[in-house]
């Protein structure tokens, strides 16, 4: 659970016992970069637990449950909750959608999820729920991830492209960004758990 914390702390280069601030910017293409020494106006200092203790100390375990349960690539269910709530398990929208993963009620009901406030039950519904968008969309990931924010209906109706909705195709490149950050953590943290 704690190896993408370590792996962090690795790259950072910050020492557990005196724990030095962090910054952060978010660049033009919605890639998240961290760093212990600021050389740039745009970052911005942050609490080390705000970003990384929110999934990786209460969600990382059930992230990587779900993943495999469902077969989901599990930076795919990160990315999605990052662009759906920020991490935030009390999250509510102003169309109803509810929790980590943003379950509509109706969905949540579907997917057998009694409290979509819950983020186990939340994250295992999420997963749930792209699994089925996979099995309708095959590996056309963008496809996966419109629909998720759309509806799958929506991109069926549209010759099973992205819906033309500047929502959807925000959020389409939003969560691509996030997936490929995601990714790239996992690599890392990866390469160093097998060292």
């Amino acid at each position: 659970m704690f190896k993408i914390l370590s792996a962090v702390i690795l790259i950072l280069g910050l020492s557990t016992n005196g724990m030095a601030d962090i910054y952060k910017f978010v660049d033009k293409d919605g890639v998240i970069h961290f760093t212990n020494v600021p050389v740039d106006a745009r970052f911005e200092a942050l609490g080390w637990e705000v970003e990384f203790e929110h999934y990786i100390g209460a969600y990382e375990s059930v992230i990587q449950k779900m993943a495999a349960r469902y077969k989901v690539e599990p930076a795919l269910i990160k990315a999605v909750i990052k662009a759906e709530s920020n991490f935030d398990p009390s999250a509510l929208s102003r169309k109803g959608a509810i929790g980590l993963m943003q379950l509509m009620p109706a969905t949540a009901v579907n997917l057998k999820v009694s409290d979509p406030y819950n983020p186990h039950q939340n994250i295992e519904g999420g997963a749930k729920y792209l699994r089925t968008l996979t099995g309708l969309f095959g590996s056309d990931l963008k496809l996966v991830i419109a629909a998720y924010n759309a509806g799958e209906n929506a991109v069926i109706k549209y010759g099973r492209n992205i819906p033309p909705y500047k929502e959807t195709r925000d959020y389409v490149k939003r969560v691509t960004t996030y997936l490929a950050s995601y990714r790239k953590e996992a690599s890392i943290s990866n390469r160093i758990a097998r060292n």
